[in-house]
């Protein structure tokens, strides 16, 4: 974490991204007692749908995603981290999804996919973003009219202003609340362009 200097906004407080060793505490099977990537998702996911799973590790959500998206979706996983990227096309190949997902390495300062998106999920990772006004703007621009965005941060972790501030960013960017999901140990809201 980068200590803040004086006069600095807390909400523009930086985390380097997770790294991969971190994986084992985040993705294991007993989260799913607590966080069923299921029972979260599929109150907003249709089938067919083009899915971004933004910063997804090793691919918690986006197995999961996967598979509510159907053999017509697409799930596309942007991360920064090569070896995260190889453990999601590892654990896709093993659940039988792997054709319905598209690995795509990110940049430092911009996601760059290129195609609109129906939902996108930014699950415990926009506390790491250097420029949240930038990279909230990218997800906003690549939703489709209605699209929403599933939006989640870690209690132990992100203080609820930061959180707070992140959400006024998604609100002035046009963006309105639909539901506040109740998420274990998270700050959560699902968004609607």
């Amino acid at each position: 974490m980068t200590n803040l200097k004086l006069g600095e906004d807390p909400s523009l407080q930086q985390e380097s991204p997770c790294p991969p060793g971190c994986c084992i505490v985040f993705d294991n099977p007993l989260r799913r007692l607590v966080q069923n990537p299921i029972k979260i998702l599929k109150p907003y996911i249709k089938p067919g749908w083009t899915i971004l799973d933004v910063g997804p590790g090793m691919g918690y959500y986006t197995i999961a995603l996967a598979g509510l998206a159907g053999e017509k979706g697409k799930v596309i996983a942007a991360d920064l981290q090569t070896p995260m990227l190889e453990g999601i096309r590892r654990r896709a190949e093993k659940a039988g999804v792997a054709g319905r997902i598209k690995l795509h390495q990110a940049m430092p300062h911009k996601i760059g996919v290129n195609e609109p998106v129906d939902f996108c999920l930014a699950f415990w990772m926009v506390h790491e973003v250097p420029d949240r006004q930038r990279f909230l703007g990218e997800i906003v621009s690549l939703l489709t009219p209605g699209g929403l965005f599933l939006f989640a941060e870690p209690k132990i972790h992100v203080t609820k202003a930061i959180y707070n501030a992140s959400l006024d960013i998604l609100k002035r960017l046009g963006m309105t609340v639909i539901n506040e999901p109740k998420i274990f140990i998270s700050y959560a809201a699902v968004l609607k362009k």
